[in-house]
């Protein structure tokens, strides 16, 4: 049986939940459960605290999990990321005294305050920065205020709350997150999880694309296929109307409209839009 940890609550426990349901897998309606047993599948869930996952994952006791690039860095576990799912996605910067310029060699001597000291440490490590790491649990905005640290490293999503500390971002982005699956390092793959993987998979490109369908005169084929390639080829059947086809084909779904008003410039007509829930590609 397959051993999955999910984030037991936030809008990552959410989306990842979302994510899961969508793949064809059971998940809790109460939010109060820690363990999901979905016989169908022959799939445990557990739900742990996002931070937890790692470490759970790299001792071996799951065979895999759903958390944050961020919290996987940070926990230092035996565990490695081996898929991304496009959402949760966050920033993790610095932040000092609105005012203050400071690049990357300015952070020598200072007092680093942040919730991520692993994150942190590494980083200052692997560029041979000397530096203190102060590590708070919870919010990090108040330790310049309040002269614990001179600087602060956390994630950042609109920049509101630091303003509001006093602080401004200072610097390039120390690291780019978002939700991974994670397994552990050098471990032979569980039985089960290509099968979980390929469906997570089949969700994001589902997600990513729509279907488009629509009709377009012969002539005007080969000029319809370079705006609609789709992902091997696009479908092209004969109408019964005399010199038209039908033709069926995956759009990226941010593209989606832009080129419907293509198609109809060339002719096509009776386009058509739907979403898909689940692929195989």
């Amino acid at each position: 049986m397959l051993r999955i940890a999910v984030p037991n609550k936030g809008s990552l426990a959410d989306a990842a939940s979302d994510v899961l349901r969508e793949a064809g897998y059971r998940q809790r309606h109460d939010g109060r459960e820690l363990l999901l047993h979905d016989p169908d599948n022959d799939v445990e869930f557990f739900y742990l605290r996002p931070r937890d996952i790692a470490v759970y994952v790299g001792e071996g006791t799951l065979d895999a999990g759903i958390t944050g690039r961020d919290l996987l860095l940070d926990s230092g576990a035996n565990a490695e990321e081996v898929m991304t799912l496009g959402f949760g996605e966050s920033t993790f910067r610095w932040a000092a005294a609105a005012g203050v310029v400071m690049e990357q060699a300015d952070l020598t001597g200072k007092r680093i305050a942040t919730s991520y000291a692993g994150i942190v440490s590494d980083w200052l490590r692997d560029r041979g920065i000397e530096a203190t790491v102060i590590r708070l649990d919870g919010a990090v905005e108040s330790a310049v205020r309040l002269g614990v640290a001179d600087v602060i490293a956390d994630v950042v999503s609109t920049g509101t709350t630091l303003l509001q500390a006093g602080l401004e971002i200072v610097g390039k982005p120390i690291l780019e997150s978002q939700a991974v699956v994670v397994r552990r390092t050098g471990a032979a793959e569980p039985a089960g999880f290509p099968v979980f993987e390929r469906r997570l998979q089949g969700v994001l490109v589902a997600r990513s694309f729509v279907m488009m369908d629509y009709d377009i005169p012969v002539e005007r084929v080969e000029e319809a296929v370079a705006l609609t390639p789709g992902i091997e080829s696009p479908t092209v059947s004969p109408l019964h109307r005399e010199g038209w086809v039908a033709v069926r084909s995956m759009v990226p779904r941010d593209h989606a409209q832009p080129v419907m008003d293509q198609l109809w410039d060339i002719g096509a007509r009776g386009i058509l839009v739907t979403d898909i829930h689940a692929c195989r590609v």
